[in-house]
């Protein structure tokens, strides 16, 4: 059988993952990329790979918070208050899944990719002569800090369906004083805590480049600076990938991995989901004692996550801001990140932040993602991950390479139809 000629639309985590098992598979591959590689979300992101967090995003508790929190610049899922038609469309269809029933019923999917994240992301690393050359930490381990037992018991409870719902959450309670000795970095506004085992954590801007830099290292194409136009193809044709400048591309297959503005491109291949790029925002801190492990602050919505060696810093992330992907960073978002933060924390001098950052995650309405193939022959989507794309992507590559080359769809993968 001849090697197929494969072109991946998108150089984030989702797209070079892809790109990586396509590769193993004995396709040649070449990715395109209208910036540069991890130059959207799969850069300033946390970089947690934390199965215990790992869950659907359309959940009651953002309804309970009432529509006029979501208004607030504060808010730590933000709507700016303007009249747009498609956001509106996004809005209704993500609040009726909002409901308890429609959770369980997306949780048992995150179940079941859960089981397998961690493995997708050792097979990355541990490949023979194909490896990613990048550090995976284990959090040891990963931190949950509150203000009372109150809003703890909110993520408490979480764990608790997911661990009825059949999946596996291990963790322990905190107090005061377990939580100071754990992590000096955290204040006195930190009263209480959960101590969450089994996860991992990375550095994504730099693990993304050396995903790339493996891709390349087996043969593989990267194309930066070339924005794709449209993805041309039918029935008894092969696709070809149409660029806003310069000569196209013809392919066996094409996949489109382009985040937030997957949906430009795949409307035409039947995909008729809404993407909606949910804004994430972040920083760059360096505290007097820098954290060894991740923390999280759920009722804040915020985490941290130190990215290396101690000049790294500590990276800190939050907001759901659902808003055009290519709207300017709002430096009111950053603001309220360091208003939630500042009072969870000590030694940290947050006006010296560095690194401000916002990326679009590519949100669904029902916060499952949109992988496989579109109903134009040799087109196929990967995307529509939210929060999750560092923490699926790897999988989600091994799942889709599965079904291009070997016509492979398990449960997770019929889940992800992009054409549900």
């Amino acid at each position: 059988m001849a090697e197929q000629r494969i072109v991946v639309v998108g150089a984030g985590i989702v797209g070079l993952s892809t790109a990586w098992h396509l590769q193993r598979g004995g396709a040649e591959v070449t990715v395109v990329e209208r910036r540069d590689v991890a130059a959207g979300s799969s850069w300033g992101n946390a970089g947690w790979l934390a199965p215990a967090l790992t869950l659907p995003l359309p959940e009651p508790a953002i309804l309970a918070t009432g529509i006029r929190a979501l208004l607030s610049p504060k808010s730590p899922v933000y709507v700016p208050p303007r009249a747009d038609p498609r956001l509106l469309g996004f809005l209704a269809g993500f609040a009726r899944h909002c409901t308890d029933r429609r959770w369980r019923r997306a949780l048992q999917v995150f179940i079941a990719a859960n089981a397998h994240a961690l493995d997708a992301y050792d097979e990355l690393t541990e490949a023979t002569g194909e490896a990613v050359d990048e550090r995976i930490s284990r959090a040891t381990p990963f931190l949950a800090a509150f203000a009372n037992e109150t809003d703890r018991e909110a993520l408490l409870e979480e764990f608790r369906r997911v661990n009825e719902d059949g999946g596996r959450t291990d963790y322990s309670l905190l107090d005061d004083a377990a939580v100071h000795e754990l992590e000096p970095a955290l204040g006195p506004g930190a009263r209480c805590g959960i101590s969450i085992e089994g996860q991992r954590f990375i550095n994504p801007g730099r693990f993304v480049h050396a995903l790339a830099d493996a891709v390349k290292a087996a043969g593989g194409e990267i194309v930066t600076g070339r924005e794709v136009a449209e993805i041309e193809g039918r029935d008894g044709t092969r696709p070809r990938v149409r660029f806003t400048d310069g000569d196209p591309i013809e392919a066996d297959a094409v996949v489109v991995a382009n985040g937030a503005w997957l949906g430009r491109l795949a409307r035409r291949h039947g995909v008729r989901r809404l993407v909606q790029a949910g804004r994430g925002y972040s920083f760059t801190v360096q505290p007097d004692s820098p954290p060894r492990n991740p923390i999280y602050l759920p009722t804040q919505r915020v985490a941290c996550t130190p990215l290396g060696g101690s000049s790294d810093g500590l990276r800190v992330a939050g907001m759901m801001e659902f808003r055009d992907p290519d709207d300017r960073l709002d430096p009111r978002r950053i603001d309220a990140i360091v208003e939630a933060a500042g009072q969870m924390f000590t030694g940290v001098d947050f006006a010296a932040r560095r690194d401000e950052w916002v990326g679009s995650r590519p949100c669904t309405t029902d916060g499952l993602p949109l992988v496989g193939r579109t109903r134009t022959q040799g087109v196929y989507v990967a995307g529509g991950h939210g929060m999750w794309g560092i923490a699926l992507g790897p999988l989600t590559g091994r799942l889709l390479a599965g079904q291009i080359l070997r016509g492979e769809t398990g449960d997770v993968l019929r889940s992800f139809d992009p054409l549900r």
